[in-house]
């Protein structure tokens, strides 16, 4: 997998479900926020950063959302490499990195190491931090039963 975009990353059936109730667990906290496969420019800068096990997808709030103090949800999907382990019609999930972004660029992140508690000049609401941190958890349960629905197959 090498694409940065999660729609140009989706190469199978099953892929393609675990993206969409990845997308549907976000909304279900963030009814408001308008799922963005392809967050990223196809451009040299952006293929400069490039990293190669990941699906990166973008929710949209309407407008700047105090409580999360941001505009956009940047989720970075860290997944097991190609290869490695099992087939790869499903991968693993790594980790999560979310991150409240701005016009002006990252005002907080949130990673699935260590705390989990995120991490920025300018921190979500206490009760968004929760939401936020159900929605990681979800997110590993949905990749982890793609794994189980591909083993028992």
């Amino acid at each position: 997998m090498n694409p940065v975009n999660a729609a140009a990353a989706v190469h199978s059936v099953a892929l393609a479900q675990t993206l969409a109730s990845s997308v549907t667990l976000v909304r279900r906290q963030f009814p408001a926020a308008q799922p963005n496969l392809s967050p990223w420019r196809d451009d040299p800068c952006t293929r400069h950063w490039d990293e190669a096990a990941t699906l990166d997808l973008a929710f949209d709030f309407p407008g700047w959302s105090p409580r999360l103090q941001c505009r956009s949800l940047l989720l970075q999907l860290r997944l097991k490499p190609e290869g490695e382990g099992m087939d790869s019609s499903c991968p693993s999930l790594l980790g999560v990195v979310m991150r409240g972004m701005t016009f002006d660029g990252e005002r907080w992140r949130l990673a699935t190491v260590g705390d989990w508690l995120p991490a920025g000049p300018h921190l979500p609401h206490r009760d968004q931090v929760e939401q936020l941190q159900l929605i990681c958890r979800e997110l590993f349960e949905v990749f982890e039963q793609g794994v189980l629905n591909r083993t028992s197959s």
